[in-house]
C-alpha cells in the first residue's frame, strides 16, 4: 500500500514538474533544438521559405523560445522579400530583449525557470540572444527599412547594433571572469571539460571574441558614407578591417577615406600595411557594393561526458552531462564573380558567423557546466529521495527520467547565413547588366547606377537557391 501511494506521489511529482514548463513544448526538453529545426532548414536550402516558416510553427509569447522563433521567421520573411512581417517580428524580438535585460538584475521571473531547469535541462530557461545574434537582428532590421526606403530608421538599427558590440565589448572580461568563478565554487573548472569535451578550434577559426562582426561594422560604414557623415563611415570602416585585415575591399575604403579626409598619419600607417591608394573614381561613375550570404549556420549538436564532482567527505562519484558542441571544420565556400564592362571581381570573406556562434559558445562553456553540476546532483538526490519512498520502482522511473531529459541546450538561431562576403566596385552610371556566377551558375542583375551613390545589393546563395535585393542609397 505504501509503496502505491509512494509511486502515485513520484508520478504526480513528475507531471508537476513538466507542469511547471507548461510554457515550453515537450520536443523542447526531450528531443531538442537543433532535430526540431532539420525540415526548417531543409525547405529553406531549396528556397522554400514560406513552408520553412509553416514548419517553424508557432510559439506563445509564454514560451522559452518565443524571441528564438521571432528571429528565425523574421529572418525567413527577409529572404522571402517580406520586409513588412520581417520588420515586425524582428522589432517585437528586440523588445523582449530588452525587457529581459532590464529582468536581469531583478530576477524574479526566473524562480520557476530555474526549478524547470534543475530537474529536466536548460531547455527550460527562457532563451537568452547572445550578443552576436542582437547584432544581427539589427544589421537585418537596418536593411528591413533600406529595402522599404526608410533611411533613417535603417540608421537608427545600425546604431543600436554597434551599440550591442560596445556593450558586449564592456561586459566580455567580467562575464568570463564571473561564469569562471560559480564554477569553481562547484567544484569543477573548465579544465576538467580537457580531454573530453570536442574541442571547437576548427570551428572557432581565428576569432578573438563572440561578437565582434565586420559586417556590422561594414554596413554601418555604407550607410553613414551613403549619408555624408564620412567620419562616422571611416571610423566603422576602421573598426572592420581590425577584424579582417586581409579584405581587399576594406583596405581601398580605409585608404579612400583617410585620403578623401586628410587623416595623413593614418594614411601614413595604411600604405605602408596596404600600400598606395590609387584612385580609379571619375564623375561618370557610382559604386556598387554587393552583400553575399552564403549557406546556412551549422546547428549545434549535443555530446555526452561522464564527469567526476565532489562530494564533500565521500570522494568524487562520475555523472553523465549533456553540452551542446559545434562539431567539424568550417566549410570551405566558393567566392562570388561579378563581371561588368570587361572588368571582373571577386568577392572577400567579411564574417564566418559559425566563428562567431563557436566562440560564443566556448565562453559559455563555464556557466552551462555550472549548470550542469547542479542539475545532476539535484536529479542523483530526487532519484534517491523516490528509491528510498517507493523502492524499485521509484528508482526505475526517476532514472528513466533523468535519462530521457538530460538534453543539451542546443538552441541558436539557426536559419542564419554561415558566411557573409562583399564586393566593392566603381561602375559607369546609368542602366547596367552585372553577371554574378556562383556554384557553377551564372545569374545576371540590372541595376541604375547613379553618379558618386552607392547601389547596395543583398545577394544570398543558399543550398540550391540564389535570390537578392537591391536598392540605391
Amino acid at each position: 500500500m505504501n509503496k502505491h501511494i509512494s509511486t502515485n506521489v513520484l508520478v504526480t511529482v513528475l507531471i508537476t514538474v513538466l507542469s511547471g514548463c507548461a510554457s515550453l513544448q515537450f520536443a523542447d526538453i526531450f528531443q531538442g533544438y537543433t532535430s526540431q529545426m532539420k525540415p526548417v532548414k531543409a525547405a529553406q536550402r531549396q528556397g522554400e521559405f514560406v513552408k520553412a516558416q509553416s514548419i517553424l510553427g508557432q510559439r506563445s509569447a509564454s514560451n522559452g523560445s518565443y524571441v528564438l522563433s521571432l528571429l528565425e521567421r523574421a529572418r525567413l520573411q527577409f529572404l522571402a522579400s517580406d520586409f513588412q512581417a520581417s520588420q515586425k517580428n524582428f522589432a517585437q524580438a528586440y523588445v523582449l530583449i530588452e525587457q529581459q535585460r532590464n529582468k536581469a538584475k531583478i530576477q524574479i521571473s526566473k524562480g520557476i525557470e530555474k526549478l524547470g531547469a534543475v530537474v529536466s535541462n536548460d531547455n527550460a530557461i527562457s532563451y537568452q540572444v547572445p550578443y552576436y545574434e542582437q547584432g544581427m537582428l539589427h544589421s537585418y532590421q537596418a536593411l528591413n527599412y533600406l529595402f522599404q526606403h526608410d533611411f533613417e530608421g535603417a540608421l537608427v538599427e545600425i546604431r543600436r547594433a554597434n551599440l550591442v558590440q560596445e556593450n558586449a565589448l564592456k561586459a566580455y572580461q567580467d562575464e568570463i571572469y564571473k561564469a569562471e568563478s560559480e564554477l569553481a565554487n562547484s567544484g569543477m573548472s573548465s579544465g576538467s571539460l580537457d580531454g573530453t569535451y570536442p574541442s571547437m578550434a576548427e570551428s572557432i577559426g581565428e576569432v578573438k571574441n563572440g561578437f565582434q562582426n565586420a559586417f556590422t561594422f561594414y554596413l554601418s560604414g555604407i550607410l553613414y558614407e551613403a549619408s555624408g557623415e564620412l567620419n562616422d563611415a571611416y571610423i566603422d570602416y576602421k573598426r572592420a578591417i581590425e577584424i579582417y585585415p586581409e579584405n581587399h575591399y576594406l583596405q581601398q575604403d580605409v585608404l579612400r577615406l583617410a585620403t578623401k579626409l586628410g587623416m595623413q598619419d593614418d594614411l601614413d600607417e595604411f600604405e605602408q600595411r596596404f600600400g598606395s591608394y590609387q584612385s580609379e573614381k571619375s564623375e561618370s561613375e557610382g559604386q556598387v557594393v554587393i552583400l553575399f550570404e552564403q549557406d546556412i549556420v551549422n546547428s549545434k549538436q549535443d555530446v555526452g561526458l561522464n564527469l567526476p564532482i565532489g562530494r564533500s567527505n565521500r570522494g568524487l562519484k562520475f555523472f553523465s552531462f549533456s553540452l551542446p558542441v559545434y562539431r567539424g571544420a568550417l566549410p570551405q565556400h566558393s567566392n562570388l564573380t561579378v563581371s561588368n564592362a570587361g572588368e571582373s571581381y571577386e568577392s572577400n570573406e567579411l564574417v564566418r558567423i559559425q566563428s562567431l556562434a563557436a566562440k560564443d559558445l566556448q565562453d559559455q562553456l563555464p556557466s552551462l557546466l555550472t549548470r550542469q553540476v547542479v542539475r545532476v546532483v539535484a536529479k542523483e538526490q530526487m532519484r534517491q529521495k523516490l528509491s528510498r519512498e517507493a523502492g524499485d520502482v521509484g528508482n526505475i522511473l526517476a532514472s528513466i527520467y533523468n535519462i530521457a531529459s538530460e538534453r543539451a541546450d542546443t538552441r541558436s538561431w539557426s536559419t542564419l547565413p554561415d558566411e557573409v562576403d562583399i564586393v566593392r566596385m566603381n561602375v559607369p552610371t546609368g542602366k547596367q547588366l552585372l553577371q554574378v556566377q556562383v556554384h557553377g551558375q551564372m545569374q545576371n542583375i540590372e541595376v541604375n547606377v547613379q553618379p558618386n551613390r552607392i547601389t547596395l545589393i543583398n545577394f544570398s546563395a543558399i543550398g540550391n537557391y540564389t535570390g537578392y535585393q537591391s536598392i540605391n542609397l
